[in-house]
């Protein structure tokens, strides 16, 4: 197992291989870790994922490990925020692809649901995350995340003029964020309730209410 300024990477033979720096070797330690327990956090779940085989799948040693993070619930944080990167980059390539902020907030509320969908995206984000950081530590990671996107969307929808006077954008936000995270629970469910198309149907009628008639 390596750790934290364990200098291993050097040739011994040659002595001609680089050696990382220690923020290197301590970002690859910290990805490492992160990349670990995502795996193993998706599959069965925090409770059931022991400190043991996340140092076990990321080659590292106990040391190593709170070096990076307090305690696994830190841990858990960072695969959180690992697995908000993926939503977003889902939704910025949804939304980059769309004429207009109308068909960019309609692009990127269906490609959250798509991504959120995932099981491992689903454990971790929607179902472990409130559970293990709660409530409030939860909301401040996804502020900076999906709810961040959608205040975005709806920011550009109301400088172009389409968005219905005297709606709040932040109020907005959280209501579409509560109905799209409903909807990827269901949907992941798979128990017929709630189909692909019935979420995108619904989606476009959330967004009708809450913008102008095109002229």
């Amino acid at each position: 197992m390596t750790e934290y300024g364990d200098d291993s990477d050097e040739d011994g033979a040659a002595g001609t291989r680089p050696r990382r720096s220690n923020q290197q070797r301590s970002a690859d330690t910290r990805q490492a870790l992160i990349g670990a327990a995502r795996a193993l956090f998706a599959v069965h779940g925090y409770a059931a994922t022991g400190t043991p085989e996340i140092l076990a799948r990321a080659g590292v040693s106990r040391g190593a490990l709170y070096h990076q993070f307090t305690d696994k619930a830190a841990l858990f944080q960072a695969v959180l925020e690992d697995a908000q990167a993926d939503i977003v980059a889902a939704i910025d390539r949804a939304a980059h692809a769309a004429p207009d902020a109308l068909h960019a907030l309609r692009a990127g509320s269906r490609a959250f649901v798509t991504t959120a969908t995932r099981p491992d995206i689903r454990q971790i984000v929607l179902i472990d995350g409130p559970a293990v950081l709660g409530w409030k530590t939860w909301r401040k990671v996804d502020a900076a995340h999906g709810l961040g996107t959608l205040i975005l969307g709806l920011n550009a929808l109301a400088d172009e003029g389409r968005l219905r006077p005297g709606l709040s954008v932040q109020a907005l936000a959280l209501m579409l964020s509560g109905a799209l995270n409903e909807a990827a629970l269901g949907l992941a469910a798979a128990d017929g309730g709630v189909t692909g198309p019935a979420v995108t149907m619904a989606i476009d009628a959330l967004i009708d209410g809450i913008v102008l008639p095109s002229l």
